[in-house]
Parts: C-alpha cells; structure tokens; sequence
C-alpha cells in the first residue's frame, strides 16, 4: 500500500505546532510554497546546502534568490530564518564518481539526496532544533519515496526526528510556481550539477 506522506506530515505538523525545524531548500522558487505551508505551524529556519549546484556562479545566483524570497517572507510577518554553508562541491564530486552516467533520477540523485540531507539532520541536532526536513519533495521530477526513506533513516541513525513530506500534493508544485512569478524569482532549468545540465541539453536536441 502506498503512503500518504502529505497525511503524515499534517499529522506531525499538528501535534507539533510552535517547534522549529531546519528546512533544507533545493532553491528559491521550490522552497516558496513550502515555507509558506510550514510557517502556519513551525518556526523555520531555511539551510541552503547545495553543493552539487555547478558552477559556483549558479550557486551563487540561487542563494541569492533563497534569500530574497526570505526577506519578503520576513517583511510578510512570517517566522522564517535563514542558514547558510559554504560551497562544498568536491563532496558532490565523490559520492557522484563513478555515477557520472546515470539517469537523471536515479542512484546518483539518491546519493545526492543523501548528502544533503544527512549535513541537514547533523547541523539540526546541533543547533537543537525540534526536526529536519527538505523542499525537494515538491518538485514531480524527484521521488518522495527515496527522499523519505532516507530521511527516516538518518531519524533513527542520528536521533533527530524527520519531517516526512510529498509537498507537490496539494497542487504545491502548482502554488510554487505561481509564488516565483508573484515575488519575480529566477527559476532555473536544470536541477544542479552539470550532469543534469547535461541531460537537459540532450533532451532539447
């Protein structure tokens, strides 16, 4: 049987409101619904950690829109903040060697996945924040089936509870959309490392 992971989410969103969780973002424009969404029951802190994001120019364009969408939330009155990291695209590198041809989508996105997720779940328990979570599942080109499982198992590996998510239900892929147009954010066409650039490029042949 299929999990309804947007039910479960809800479920925990309720029995938790006024905690705070650090929110991984993938981007601006993705993250735009889903802080929204979360703001009406978390305090949020937004970490930007993506390192697989190339080249570091790109990087720099998408952080910059992260935080401008954040500073508009803010100026909404909502309870949002924002963390940042360093670019750290050698540790993309290596978990991606040797996947360097795979499909967009498959074992190197989960590694990726993975990475990202697991600097989230470590700094959350640092900082002692309540739970971890990821705007990636908003997005209907990345599976909330892997997304979720990971997340899950680092819960149990590190002791820091994970947001479960599928937030393209509710049309949030949709409102996301409709957010980058109404705050003006760049919205990107390849999701990060050159290898999706590169599948991208192929596809428009």
């Amino acid at each position: 049987m299929k999990e309804n992971y947007d039910k479960q989410m809800l479920e925990q969103l309720e029995k938790n409101k006024g905690k705070k969780i650090l929110l991984h973002s993938c981007c601006g424009p993705c993250s735009s619904y889903v802080i929204k969404e979360l703001c009406k029951y978390l305090y949020v802190t937004v970490l930007y950690y993506n390192p697989n994001i190339e080249p570091i120019l790109e990087y720099e364009k998408r952080k910059q829109v992260q935080i401008k969408l954040i500073e508009n939330l803010k100026k909404e009155g909502l309870n949002v903040d924002f963390m940042d990291c360093d670019y750290d695209n050698e540790s993309f590198k290596e978990i991606a060697h040797g996947l360097e041809h795979e499909k967009e989508g498959g074992q190197r996105c989960i590694k990726c996945f993975h990475l990202r997720l697991l600097k989230t779940a470590h700094l959350a328990k640092e900082n002692n924040v309540d739970f971890f979570g990821t705007t990636l599942t908003v997005s209907p080109h990345k599976n909330a089936f892997h997304i979720n499982q990971i997340g899950k198992v680092l819960e149990k590996e590190l002791g820091i509870p994970f947001l479960v998510s599928d937030f393209k239900k509710r049309e949030g892929y949709k409102k996301s959309i409709e957010y980058s147009k109404y705050y003006d954010l760049y919205r990107q066409n390849y999701c990060g490392c050159n290898y999706s650039k590169g599948d991208v490029l192929n596809e428009n042949k």
